[in-house]
């Protein structure tokens, strides 16, 4: 059984093919059964964020879970292998501690992602997908990544998603601070964007959420107002700015929507930016003469800016990582032993319990305590040690190997071996 990994991300697949292969949280525990009753497919995991999809799972063939992914999202499995990576074994374990250290975020160092995998553990163990291995797996990640970040720099100088927002925002409007801005959502992205945006004073703020309660608590800590998504038709118009970060499967802004909007504005430009995958913007919206639409992938130029003084810190990480893959791969290889070992076991152990009852009966004829005890142990040392010196016996070109293994199972001096 060996472990594998497979998926894409943002460095191998556009947006467009990305939102295709998103799995939504509501849908999780389900995707995970189904993937798990796929022989030969024994463990599961499913990390699903703006950025990636990933399956880690141990199986002996990998071709099932590809083929799987494709058929749970109703697509062909030639049209997503050309974006699809697939690490086996030593790879896997690399690219698990990458992704938990931030090295393969399009944020490089971001610390969400993190926070993320955790959760995609969570479900999975709820699921009851997660086996001995991909626990250990993830276990070993997180405290990877938790070394990582306390060791280097990785961290340092991280220029976010929110942060680049704000930037991109600040190219169309001189001070955001005389703009209303409109949040749709109420996750961890959307309060991040949040934060940085109300960093600059602007002029109004207003969260739609589907639980307008849970928009309420958020806009109560900004300053600002909570709507329904119900409410958006009318309200769309009054925003300048427009971040939006949902779950949902279908766009929320539809192009006519937008469209009725920019007449009410009488073409005064806005500024969308839409982290969601899958995309919560019509795609149409982008070709509007008056709309600025900015998604995830637009912003990668900009996060990539402090990259370069970060260099050094990823090297550092690398090193890290490489050092704990080869710790990881070690306890997975004993794990390969323990079936052996436990046969091994058994057999000493039917060995024992079979000289035993021998034992016993002579002891109940009257027998001589003594020489019962003295059989026993002389027949039990004989069966323990028959298969061994068989197969010295037997060695033939193999011999010496033999010699020095047999010699370290059973703590031989040299010299005891050869007679000497």
């Amino acid at each position: 059984m060996a472990l594998f990994t497979i998926g894409i991300n943002h460095h191998t697949a556009p947006l467009s093919v990305r939102e295709q292969l998103a799995f939504h949280a509501e849908s999780l525990p389900h995707a995970l059964a189904d993937l798990a009753h796929c022989k030969p497919v024994h463990e599961a995991a499913i990390l699903s964020t703006c950025n990636r999809t990933e399956l880690y799972f141990a199986t002996d063939a990998v071709d099932v879970a590809t083929q799987w992914l494709a058929d749970y999202h109703r697509l062909a499995r030639h049209d997503i292998v050309p974006y699809l990576y697939t690490y086996p074994e030593r790879d896997a374990v690399r690219h698990a501690f990458r992704v938990a250290s931030g090295l393969d975020s399009m944020v490089l160092g971001e610390p969400q992602i993190l926070g993320q995998m955790k959760e995609a553990v969570r479900v999975a163990e709820e699921a009851g997908t997660l086996g001995t291995t991909l626990h250990k797996l993830f276990q070993h990640s997180f405290a990877v990544a938790k070394e990582v970040r306390s060791t280097t720099a990785i961290g340092a100088n991280v220029v976010s998603m929110a942060a680049a927002a704000v930037r991109l925002a600040e190219r169309i409007f001189e001070r955001i601070a005389e703009q209303k801005i409109l949040f749709i959502g109420a996750g961890e992205m959307i309060e991040l964007c949040a934060t940085h945006f109300s960093a600059q004073h602007p002029k109004q703020v207003v969260i739609a959420n589907r639980t307008v309660e849970r928009g309420r608590v958020l806009a109560d800590r900004l300053g600002g107002t909570a709507i329904r998504l119900e409410d958006l038709g009318e309200r769309l118009s009054q925003f300048d700015i427009v971040v939006s970060c949902t779950a949902s499967p279908l766009p929320i802004l539809g192009l006519g929507m937008v469209e009725r909007a920019i007449k009410v504005r009488r073409h005064r430009p806005m500024f969308m930016v839409d982290l969601a995958v899958p995309r919560d913007i019509e795609v149409e919206v982008g070709e509007m003469d008056d709309v600025f639409l900015y998604t995830v992938d637009d912003l990668a130029q900009v996060v990539e800016s402090g990259l370069e003084s970060r260099q050094a810190a990823v090297v550092d990480a690398e090193s890290i990582i490489s050092e704990r893959v080869e710790g990881f791969l070690r306890w997975l290889a004993t794990r390969g032993t323990v079936p052996l070992i436990r046969s091994l076991r058994d057999a000493a152990d039917r060995a024992r319990r079979h000289e035993m009852e021998q034992a016993l009966k002579l002891l109940a004829k009257g027998e001589d305590p003594a020489r019962v005890l003295e059989r026993f142990s002389h027949r039990l040392t004989n069966k323990f040690l028959h298969a061994p010196t068989q197969a010295l016996n037997q060695a033939g070109a193999d011999q010496d190997e033999l010699q020095t293994l047999v010699g370290r199972l059973f703590h031989l001096h040299p010299d005891s071996r050869f007679g000497e």
